[in-house]
């Protein structure tokens, strides 16, 4: 009678404590494993180096490696997809930036996804101004002196971008708009060789992003005439901010982190306080203000809210300019 009386109790403590098990599997630390942090473009650009700083802080923070993982096409709309694809765990995380909000109109229906609609903000990370710059044979010395020139010579400027729907595109589109300049766009399949042939005078004007310019600035190969934040940069603190010459004007490049929708709660949470740490922390905002980039802390809400405001500033601008996608 002992022996089946202690193994009709085994029984019942068994039994009673298979209810626990699922709660126990979901009380896992965060992370449990190797966290994916895709970008939706080759290694070596700005974009990558922001993504390689913050998953090395995230790694030792967290305890898990952070692996960076280049999902270049379509834009970055190959590398979106995956993560809004991915199990809503917080191990899959997207660096996002401007080129997410404005597909969501350039592609509209062709998409797979609706980037608001299916990610989990988590926090911003950095802004990084773009420049607008000249080849130093273009007789201005300021964004007033070139609105004047371009007015003079309408549809003659050759304004370079790393190609159609780009941020650098749409910020020169934004330019044209509200300076009332005619500048004929030339699109190339990447800043690289856009840069390139500014650099040759080929073409005369572009909008790049800062960390891809700064040293040719620095060099004197090509003349800044304004950085298009609200704020000027730290790294270029003598170059002023276009909106002193058009009036309201406001375009940047910046990066922030999202999680497929449904990611719980206390991940994000968890990621935001961490991400949050690195940007007051003095190396990492050193080495992000070496690229020019502003460290951009705050909440998933403001990270949010920022791509509901770019979707619909770019919308704005695509449309008016007619731009399309080959």
């Amino acid at each position: 009678m002992n022996r089946l009386r202690r193994d009709f109790l085994c029984r019942v403590a068994g039994a009673a404590a298979l209810p626990l098990l699922p709660h126990a599997a979901q009380a896992q630390p965060y992370p449990s494993r190797p966290v994916r942090l895709v970008i939706g473009f080759a290694p070596g650009g700005p974009m990558d180096i922001v993504a390689r700083l913050l998953g090395q802080w995230l790694a030792e923070r967290l305890g898990q490696p952070f692996v960076v993982e280049n999902r270049p096409g379509a834009g970055g709309n190959i590398g979106t997809e995956a993560v809004v694809r991915a199990p809503a765990d917080g191990h899959t995380l997207l660096l996002c930036g401007p080129v997410n909000t404005i597909n969501t109109t350039l592609y509209g229906d062709r998409l797979g996804f609706d980037f608001a609609r299916d990610i989990a903000p988590v926090a911003g990370v950095v802004r990084v101004p773009l420049v607008m710059e000249v080849h130093p044979s273009v007789p201005t010395a300021t964004a007033s002196e070139f609105v004047a020139y371009a007015k003079a010579n309408p549809g003659k400027i050759e304004m370079a971008s790393a190609g159609n729907g780009t941020p650098q595109h749409v910020a020169g589109e934004l330019f044209k708009m509200m300076a009332g300049v005619d500048l004929l766009h030339v699109p190339y399949r990447g800043s690289g060789p856009a840069l390139a042939d500014l650099l040759g005078g080929r073409v005369q004007v572009m909008f790049d992003a800062m960390p891809s310019s700064i040293g040719h600035i620095r060099a004197g190969r090509l003349r800044p005439l304004a950085v298009t934040t609200a704020a000027r940069s730290e790294a270029l603190p003598d170059v002023p901010v276009l909106a002193d010459f058009v009036s309201g004007y406001e375009a940047s490049s910046w990066y922030g982190i999202v999680a497929p929708r449904g990611t719980p709660a206390a991940v994000v949470d968890r990621l935001n306080v961490e991400i949050n740490a690195g940007l007051v922390d003095p190396g990492l905002r050193a080495r992000l203000a070496e690229l020019g980039g502003m460290a951009m802390p705050g909440t998933p809400a403001e990270l949010d809210g920022l791509i509901a405001g770019e979707t619909m500033k770019w919308a704005e601008v695509i449309r008016a300019a007619n731009i399309t996608v080959e």
